[in-house]
């Protein structure tokens, strides 16, 4: 049995492989996600201090533990929580002697990979949102060295010679996230987390299904 939240459950969604799931109460406050195989709490992320209503989770597709984990909310909101970010924080406080004094259920809140953007659909409007793919990209980095150095024949003085070595670590998250509403409304974002937890949200593409339905109707 998966002890997940004290109040009634509101949102609950399994991971594409069956290995997660992640739950939300109708408090609305905190997202959980449970390693079903040892019925295990792995994360826990604040939405945020006032409740709301968690409208839908989705976790990216993924054949080993999911990378991304998303959510919509009655404040118009859309959340997404990095998931290894979150593992890899939470393993270094554990072996702290902070995180030995401060038990799990209260250090689990702590968890900072969150990412939101405000405003995406009015407050209160049903929502539902999707990861539809998740790959990493490069993140370019710049070091400078000295390759060599040499002694000119004619004087004593010495030249030092840089070399700049661009390179490209992957490491940054790359998710396609859509969202679609009860009003008709559809949205594609690109989100990207880097290895800092540094976030970045870019919309692609919006349109109205209802009118797109209903100009099809009237040309037909």
């Amino acid at each position: 049995m998966i002890d997940a939240h004290r109040s009634p459950l509101a949102a609950i969604v399994f991971s594409s492989n069956g290995m997660c799931i992640a739950t939300a109460s109708e408090q609305g406050t905190i997202i959980r996600v449970h390693l079903i195989s040892e019925a295990t709490k792995s994360y826990s992320f604040r939405r945020g201090s006032y409740p709301s209503t968690i409208y839908s989770l989705s976790f990216g597709p993924s054949t080993q533990f999911p990378d991304v984990l998303v959510g919509t909310s009655s404040s118009g909101s859309v959340h997404a929580f990095s998931l290894g970010l979150g593992m890899n924080q939470r393993s270094r406080r554990s072996s702290s002697l902070f995180g030995s004094i401060i038990p799990n259920s209260v250090n689990d809140v702590l968890d900072p990979a969150h990412h939101v953007i405000h405003n995406v659909v009015p407050a209160g409007v049903k929502s539902y949102a999707v990861i539809r793919k998740v790959d990493r990209i490069p993140e370019t980095s710049i070091s400078e060295f000295v390759a060599y150095s040499s002694v000119e024949p004619s004087t004593v003085l010495s030249s030092l010679y840089f070399v700049s070595l661009i390179t490209s670590v992957p490491g940054a998250k790359r998710a396609t996230v859509s969202i679609i509403t009860y009003s008709g409304s559809f949205q594609d974002y690109t989100l990207i987390i880097n290895k800092q937890n540094e976030s970045s949200w870019r919309m692609e593409r919006r349109f109205d299904l209802l009118t797109t339905i209903s100009d099809n109707i009237i040309s037909s």
